[in-house]
């Protein structure tokens, strides 16, 4: 009898639940319900601390020849909950923990089609994600994507517009309600005070997903099309999308400090990764974006064999692991025209064979740079046997490009790219090549699965400062509440030569981008670029400068000292385009970074993330009592001190400057 009763009630509870499923994080704070209407339309809600954060919102697909939006009724639902550590062998945090609820709820519809939902929400945030199947269909067109955001408190927001093909906007600080479009992640504050980010995860086989208002505060889902205005197109009966995910978090850091996209991505594929190693590097890159070298082979060409071996002395010299070289192969006397790069030829000053010899002998990695010019189906064609010829000179790092027009009429962001985008990093893996993706998709954490992803623009990164009126002050504050919670990037910071007094007269210098006016610089302190390579995580990190500026510079020893190969990671402090402060730990080290927008700024920084017990010989390297982005950006300082856990650290920083730190163990 007893069992009996036990049974009644689970199916009570079972029919209660398929009529209105709901399911909340492992705190409590955030919940999420399903309904449907008379027509069998899906919708969600999302509630935080007990108030509606997500209004009723329409989830579903169209497509052409089958009905995958309309006369649903839910089928079953089922709960689970998990709670798991995984370890990656590289990121801002190696060590990642899992905790959520899941719920997945089964669907079918009077035509047939099967649709399975699944929600994960953990205690920073939520994502959902659609599985369809159309028995009988040999093929589904998917037309048109129905979900929505609607965000039920006004909010101001930090964004780009959406674009379909560049992700190099400047971000946009505006009330919610007057953002007309917008590419994730995209991120507000709500006007209680909860900090949140809308982006997907798991990007594999569909469009990029952004962001268009069709009512102020309601956000609607729109994909980058093929060229004929379908969505997406597949072979077969079975539709999986990408995840949709909202984090959630009470302070601007939670956000950052959130691994919720890498957690609903699936695990590692890649058998050894032993070969994917994070890295610091320098190249051959910003005198030609400066003008005064060239790409192609010519009277200025950059990427000889002596000057390439004159970068990698200085890389072995400073205890940096990596060089890259642009403009080493054939090609770039086409650029504007079909760019048609060879990616295994070299030019004829410029000799691979021996500049790898040299490298080897030197203990130093080359990064091989394919630039495609978007020419996907020539870069397809030699794809293969690029990264087998990268494999057998014992090359394992690529920077990729994709800078021009796909042909064919073809959107850098619609679903035939990131078809191309997933087959290079798989092409790679086959050859244990890692890979720095510049004008890529965005980041959606693949990285899990494939981890020789490493990492990639996506964003207006330093090159912006060579030639045109540059990045602002609040740029670099603002990315990491916005772009790098998607995943690392390739911004390349540390320029040193500011004002560029070094290169603005060089008779070899000419004018080759038609942003450049002449007056270009760089929008920060001195101490600001230094913080940056903290702050702007990637794991093939950039000192960006042409290496002559910094032989003999006292503030290099940063670059020196730090390990791109951090342990664990932390936001400290911040607001989204006014101020950051991020500390990370490589083995016993530890590197802080911390800036500011347009205002000058103090923060108290509690030195208890250090090891308790231990002595610290901390290296400041700080603005300038008179420093100041416009006036005066290369005045610094250099401070030392012993400190402990318990001490507390005062980061005074200038109008568009900040502060860097190394905390080494003391002997």
């Amino acid at each position: 009898m007893k069992h009996l009763f036990t049974i009644i009630i689970l199916a009570a509870a079972l029919l209660a639940s398929c009529s209105n499923p709901q399911v909340s994080s492992p705190d409590g704070r955030v919940t999420l319900s399903l309904t449907t209407d008379s027509a069998g339309q899906i919708y969600y809600q999302v509630d935080v601390d007990d108030s509606t954060f997500i209004a009723p919102s329409r989830l579903g697909l169209t497509a052409r020849d089958a009905n995958l939006a309309s006369g649903f009724t839910i089928r079953d639902v089922r709960h689970s909950s998990s709670d798991s550590v995984w370890h990656q062998p590289w990121g801002e945090n190696k060590e990642i923990r899992d905790r959520h609820n899941a719920m997945t709820v089964s669907l079918d519809n009077s035509d047939g089609v099967g649709l399975t939902l699944s929600f994960k929400l953990f205690d920073d945030g939520l994502g959902f994600r659609y599985s369809y199947t159309v028995p009988g269909a040999d093929s589904i067109i998917v037309t048109d994507e129905l979900t929505q955001f609607a965000i039920a408190d006004s909010a101001v927001s930090w964004s780009i517009p959406a674009n379909f093909d560049t992700y190099e906007l400047e971000y946009r600080e505006m009330p919610l309600a007057a953002v007309a479009t917008a590419n994730t992640p995209m991120t507000f504050k709500t006007r209680r005070g909860t900090y949140a980010s809308i982006h997907e995860a798991a990007l594999t086989d569909y469009p990029e997903m952004t962001l268009r208002c069709t009512a102020p505060g309601v956000f609607k889902a729109d994909l980058a099309p093929w060229p004929d205005g379908v969505k997406a197109r597949y072979a077969g009966d079975r539709v999986v999308t990408p995840w949709r995910s909202v984090q959630i978090a009470r302070e601007a850091v939670g956000l950052i400090n959130s691994p919720l996209i890498l957690n609903l991505n699936d695990p590692c594929v890649i058998d050894s990764t032993e070969w994917i190693r994070p890295m610091k590097y320098v190249g051959i890159w910003w005198g030609l974006h400066l003008g005064v070298e060239t790409w192609q082979n010519d009277e200025r060409h950059g990427a000889t064999t002596e000057n390439a071996k004159r970068y990698i002395d200085f890389a072995a010299d400073n205890n940096i692991e990596g060089v890259v070289f642009e403009g080493w192969n054939s090609g770039w006397e086409s650029w504007g025209g079909r760019q048609s790069f060879d990616f295994t030829k070299a030019y004829d000053d410029f000799d691979v064979t021996e500049v790898v010899n040299y490298a080897r002998q030197r203990g130093v990695q080359i990064i091989s740079h394919h630039e495609t010019g978007a020419n996907i189906p020539n870069y397809e064609r030699q794809l293969e046997h690029a990264y087998a010829w990268c494999d057998s000179l014992g090359i394992h790092y690529v920077k990729t490009g994709y800078a021009g027009g796909i042909p064919g009429g073809h959107f850098r962001h619609g679903q035939y790219a990131v078809r191309h985008y997933r087959s290079v990093v798989q092409t790679a893996a086959r050859h244990e090549v890692s890979l720095d993706v510049h004008e890529p998709i965005k980041d959606t954490g693949i990285r899990r699965t494939y981890p020789n992803m490493m990492t990639r623009e996506g964003a207006k990164g330093m090159e912006w400062n060579a030639w045109s009126s540059g990045n602002t002050p609040a740029h670099e504050v603002t990315l990491p509440f916005t772009r790098l919670l998607s995943g690392p990037m390739d911004y390349t910071p540390g320029t040193f030569d500011i004002l560029y007094t070094k290169t603005r007269h060089d008779p070899r210098r000419r004018k080759w981008n038609d942003l450049d006016r002449g007056d270009s610089r760089v929008n920060t302190t001195l101490a600001k670029q230094i913080a940056n390579w903290v702050i702007l995580y990637s794991p093939l990190q950039m000192a960006s400068d042409m290496i002559e500026n910094y032989e003999g510079h006292p503030a290099f020893q940063f670059f020196r000292d730090f390990d791109a190969d951090c342990d664990w990671s932390r936001a400290l402090q911040g607001e989204p385009g006014q101020f950051i402060a991020v500390v990370r730990r490589a083995g016993d080290r530890y590197f802080l970074g911390a800036s500011t927008g347009y205002e000058a700024r103090t923060l108290t920084i509690p030195l208890d993330f250090l090891e308790s017990g231990r002595t610290y010989d901390a290296t400041i390297y700080a603005d300038g009592e008179d420093a100041d982005w416009r006036d005066n950006p290369t005045s610094y300082r250099i401070d030392r001190r012993q400190v402990t856990a318990a001490d507390t650290l005062t980061v005074v920083m200038a109008r568009g400057g900040g502060q860097a730190v190394t905390f080494i163990p003391a002997e």
